[in-house]
């Protein structure tokens, strides 16, 4: 079941404590922290609910699930983003439903979305790097990063904005805080090799976006702790 109005006006409440306090830990401002809620599998109308209560971005993992869902949250000014691993086969489709491609990991994929993007549009990225391979199998590898970076730069429809990382779900969250900080000194490095600023950290999920915060996210994806239980198909 997801969550109702009432406890996700209460889970919005509690998320935004905790970011305070993770923010003031760091020595850094609340308000540089962005939460994007991820709505895998969760009703339309509960976007809507995250929206009324000052949610601005939203995350899915893939693209048919967002298409049924897009007509229903037609007109909100929200930032869509697409979290989960793109199919080139998918990439046109991607790009006319999101605003953001928060999962680019692969120079091919960069081609595509390019050349789908078309004349006049630079369409936000962000790399995704894989730091634990056993994760997932999408990501860019750290070692391929450079390549993958200074590419994008090239293609004049994309706009490189900054990294993204998904680290393994541990029973002590914090035994994720060297992701993140790995993550956070790769874009040091990358931004200084490459001469071009990457504001953007997408780093931090329910369980542990208080750490991601103290370790430099700019973005946290939350899915559980803003609409409560995820639902099962």
């Amino acid at each position: 079941m997801g969550a109702s109005h009432s406890t996700v006006a209460e889970n919005v409440t509690a998320i935004q404590e905790r970011v305070d306090r993770a923010a003031a830990r760091a020595g850094r401002k609340a308000s540089d922290v962005t939460i994007v809620g991820i709505s895998k599998t969760f009703p339309a109308e509960r976007i809507r609910e995250a929206f009324e209560l000052g949610i601005r971005h939203f995350g899915e993992n893939r693209v048919q699930e967002w298409e049924s869902k897009a007509p229903v949250v037609e007109g909100l000014a929200a930032t869509w983003h697409l979290v989960g691993h793109l199919q080139r086969n998918k990439a046109l489709r991607a790009i006319r439903l999101f605003h953001t491609i928060d999962s680019l990991d692969s120079l091919p994929l960069a081609e595509k979305l390019n050349k789908d993007a078309g004349e006049g549009r630079r369409l936000p990225v962000l790399i995704e790097v894989r730091l634990d391979p056993t994760v997932t199998k999408t990501g860019c590898d750290p070692a391929e990063l450079s390549r993958l970076a200074e590419g994008v730069l090239l293609m004049p429809r994309l706009e490189l904005r900054g990294l993204m990382t998904v680290p393994e779900l541990t029973a002590d969250p914090e035994e994720v805080r060297p992701f993140f900080r790995r993550l956070r000194e790769i874009r040091g490095r990358l931004s200084r090799q490459l001469d071009w600023l990457m504001p953007e950290l997408s780093m931090g999920m329910s369980r542990d976006f208080d750490i991601a915060i103290e370790e430099g996210a700019t973005q946290i994806r939350l899915g559980t702790a803003l609409f409560g239980t995820r639902q099962t198909k």
